[in-house]
């Protein structure tokens, strides 16, 4: 099991994608997608069979991604890629 500065490794922001919106390890796929589906009811399970380059801990990231953020924390510096 991943611990939590693991797990938000995989959030990472990048400028040039979203507009700079966290981000899952890089890819074009926002962790307000994964948070938004959630919410609107669909399962881990449901959305690492509709989108097979996901991960269980990238799902976990973001849950850990929103606490900390909801509970303060500036996380954008700290997790931004290097774009050179």
């Amino acid at each position: 099991m991943m611990n939590e500065e693991e797990l938000l490794a995989r959030i990472t922001f990048n400028p040039g994608i979203f507009g700079g919106k966290p981000i899952i390890r890089g890819m074009r796929f926002a962790v307000e997608h994964v948070m938004g589906m959630l919410a609107a009811g669909d399962t881990a399970e449901n959305l690492l069979k509709e989108y097979d380059f996901l991960e269980p801990e990238d799902i976990q990231a973001c849950l850990v991604y929103a606490y900390r953020h909801l509970r303060g924390e500036q996380l954008h510096e700290r997790l931004t890629e290097a774009t050179t």
